[in-house]
């Protein structure tokens, strides 16, 4: 049989980050950001996966501390926390551009309004440097609750890019069995999952383990490829985390806390994964390995009964007031037809 291909199942080399940002330290997370796109893409890599709020920490006193205690720390995340149109996005887009590349990342971004309110963002970066779109986590998970307020539907979207219609949720999303079905009902195909490293999670909780289910779950269920970017424990984290609280180091040591890798639409893992330490996993992946797969399960076409079941989700923007002004007087030298 002869090899048939579409310009619309492109094959594509992929890359999921996995590493620690510059803890707190905004302008130099952003630096290793960019210097880590320009070596994926030097690698080949034509779409680049970061971890969950990569740019510049994840609020790990949150499980450590009481929130009085955290307060201190909250306060320096939002003061590093960065606006979705400033300057470091802006580094990032240019880095996207540079080294023609799709690029998805994390970062603690700072309401434009609201000041003191923050949320979990996963920036959508398209391969010509234009920022394709923004999602904000919809709910975070337990003790997050502390530092994020939650997105609204607007951003579940799935987005046409050179490696494929992409889609992207952050770490407990990616458990949300409907957020991900909206997601494959909008033709995604490749899937950006991103987490941070959780050793401070429940002791019979596998958080590497953890991560490869949900990855797995979503490419087998949809067919598509799951690109997975977890975060790393860095020494300079454990250090900050435990100054005055010497317990906290162990925890925050504790192995198999951190995955990354790509699983493929029959949910196998593609290539070698990383566990825990820092570095870039690369994959090829085929779209037109999507296909053969859909003839077992096809969930949002032959394989689904949507006489039965529906879902309806409400894309409206959410904002804190809607004002409605008074009408304006009609200015008295214009002409009345």
């Amino acid at each position: 049989m002869s090899d048939v291909s579409a310009p619309f199942l492109p094959k594509s080399r992929v890359a999921a980050v996995q590493a620690a940002p510059v803890f707190l330290d905004t302008a130099r997370t952003v630096d290793k950001a960019c210097a880590l796109i320009a070596e994926a893409a030097g690698n080949g890599a034509r779409l680049v996966a970061f971890p969950e709020v990569f740019v510049s920490a994840y609020p790990y006193w949150n499980w450590l501390m009481t929130p009085i205690e955290g307060a201190d720390w909250h306060e320096r995340l939002y003061r590093a926390s960065v606006l979705v149109d400033g300057p470091e996005v802006a580094a990032l887009c240019a880095a996207a551009r540079d080294h023609g590349c799709t690029v998805v990342i994390g970062i603690n971004e700072r309401d434009p309004v609201s000041v003191g309110t923050l949320y979990n963002t996963n920036l959508i970066i398209g391969a010509d440097g234009s920022l394709l779109g923004r999602h904000r986590k919809l709910v975070p998970t337990w003790a997050e609750k502390l530092t994020w307020a939650g997105g609204d539907g607007s951003s579940i979207r799935v987005y046409d890019t050179p490696v494929g219609p992409l889609g992207t949720l952050a770490c407990g999303e990616n458990t949300n069995t409907l957020a991900r079905f909206a997601l494959l009902s909008q033709g995604e195909l490749v899937h950006a999952a991103n987490y941070i490293a959780l050793p401070v999670a429940p002791a019979s909780y596998n958080m590497a383990e953890a991560i490869k289910i949900r990855a797995t779950a979503h490419s087998f269920e949809g067919k598509v490829f799951t690109i997975v970017a977890c975060s790393a424990i860095s020494r300079e984290i454990i250090e900050a985390m435990s100054a005055d609280r010497p317990q906290n180091r162990d925890l925050l040591s504790r192995p198999n806390s951190a995955f990354s890798g790509v699983i493929d639409p029959h949910g196998n893992l593609v290539g070698e994964a990383l566990i825990d330490d820092e570095g870039i996993v690369y994959a090829d992946i085929d779209l037109g390995d999507c296909i053969r797969p859909k003839l077992m399960h096809d969930i949002i076409g032959g394989y689904n009964r949507f006489d039965i079941f529906n879902l309806t989700v409400d894309r409206t923007p959410r904002a804190s007031a809607l004002f409605v002004d008074e009408p304006q007087p009609a200015d008295p030298d214009e002409e009345t037809p």
